[in-house]
């Protein structure tokens, strides 16, 4: 199996952004899916956003209208921004590209 390394987590301040990525040695494209999900303190794994190996993208409850999901098949690379982030955004992001997970990515928001 490939590695798939997440990047772009940090501290950031509440209202603001923050985007992600998301680089695998596999292929994207012949991934039935590729996902972020994340894990927040307290609450189980949750769904951020996804992408079919057809395109249709799926976004969590928790971050609907404020996620955008996008991907580079030809670079096997994925990318999410959340704009408006709040204090409830903090956790580990975690890219899964199939049943790949990556080792996730800290993003915290805070003041």
């Amino acid at each position: 199996q490939g590695e798939v390394v997440e990047s772009g987590g940090g501290l950031v301040e509440p209202g603001n952004s923050l985007k992600l990525f998301c680089a695998t040695s596999m292929s994207i494209a012949n991934a039935s899916v590729t996902s972020w999900y994340r894990q927040t303190p307290g609450k189980q794994r949750e769904l951020v956003a996804s992408i079919t190996r057809y395109g249709l993208i799926t976004y969590g409850d928790s971050v609907e209208d404020r996620a955008t999901v996008s991907r580079n098949i030809a670079k096997n690379t994925m990318w999410l921004q959340v704009n408006n982030l709040k204090a409830e955004d903090t956790g580990v992001y975690y890219c899964a590209v199939g049943d790949k997970w990556g080792q996730g990515t800290q993003v915290t928001v805070s003041s």
